[in-house]
C-alpha cells in the first residue's frame, strides 16, 4: 500500500490514469499545428506527446507557487507569453493544483492562437478519486467539475468541442490504460479558441464617367453618323 505522504502524482494509480489519458488524447492532438505548443502540468516528469505537425513544446511544471521547466515563474503573475503564440495548450492537471484556476485558464486562452487546440485534463470530482485524496491527506489539490470549466471556458472565447470520462472509477495500482466510460475516474476536455472575424469594409459607391467613343461627338449616336 503506497504511503499517505507520498506524491499523490508520482503514484501508481495515477500513471494508470495517466496513460489512459494520452490513449484518449491521441487521436485529437494529431490534428493540431503550429510553431509551438505549451504543456502546463502537475507532473514533475511530464513528458508532452509527439505530434508531427508540431514543431516545438514548452514544458511548465507546477510546483506550489512557482512554475518551472523550461522557465521559471510565479504562478500569480501572467504567463511570460506573447498573445496568440502556441497553437496547442495543454493542461494536465494543472488545474487541481494552480492557486486560481479561472486566471490560469485565462492566460491559456489569451496564448492561445485563434483557431487554437485547449486540452485539458483531471480527477473528475464525481468519482473514487476524491476520497482516495481525502484518505491520503492530499493538499493543495482541489477538483473542478468539467462542468464549472466549460463555463469558464466560455467567458473567455473558447467552445468546447468534446468531454470525456477516462480511466478506472476507483485508483488502482495497475498501469494498465482504462478506458473509463461514462463513470471514469478522470476526464478529457478539448476545447477551440473562436477566431476572430474579419471586419467587414463598407465601400462608397464611385460614379464612373462613360468613355466617349472615338470619332463621335459626345452625345452623338452611331446611327446617326452613318
Amino acid at each position: 500500500m503506497a504511503e499517505r505522504n507520498q506524491d499523490v502524482y508520482d503514484s501508481k494509480p495515477m500513471r494508470g490514469l495517466l496513460a489512459a489519458e494520452a490513449q484518449a488524447l491521441a487521436p485529437e492532438l494529431q490534428r493540431c499545428a503550429g510553431a509551438y505548443a505549451l504543456q502546463v502540468s502537475a507532473i514533475a516528469r511530464a513528458r508532452p506527446p509527439a505530434l508531427p505537425m508540431l514543431d516545438r513544446w514548452v514544458h511548465l511544471h507546477l510546483d506550489g507557487n512557482q512554475g518551472a521547466g523550461d522557465l521559471r515563474m510565479r504562478l500569480d503573475e501572467p504567463l511570460p507569453f506573447l498573445d496568440d503564440a502556441f497553437g496547442l495548450v495543454l493542461l494536465s492537471h494543472a488545474l487541481e493544483v494552480a492557486s486560481d484556476p479561472p486566471f490560469l485558464l485565462r492566460e491559456a486562452a489569451r496564448v492561445l492562437a485563434p483557431g487554437g487546440i485547449l486540452a485539458l485534463t483531471g480527477m473528475h470530482p464525481a468519482s473514487g478519486w476524491l476520497p482516495w485524496l481525502l484518505w491520503r491527506r492530499q493538499r493543495g489539490v482541489n477538483l473542478e467539475s468539467p462542468l464549472r470549466i466549460g463555463h469558464w471556458l466560455r467567458g473567455v472565447e473558447l467552445n468546447v468541442e468534446r468531454v470525456q470520462r477516462v480511466g478506472p472509477m476507483w485508483p488502482s495500482s495497475a498501469v494498465v490504460p482504462h478506458h473509463g466510460g461514462p463513470l471514469g475516474g478522470g476526464y478529457l476536455l478539448i476545447a477551440r479558441k473562436r477566431r476572430l472575424a474579419a471586419a467587414p469594409i463598407r465601400l462608397r459607391p464611385r460614379a464612373i464617367a462613360a468613355t466617349p467613343v472615338a470619332g463621335l461627338a459626345p452625345g452623338a449616336r452611331r446611327s446617326a453618323a452613318a
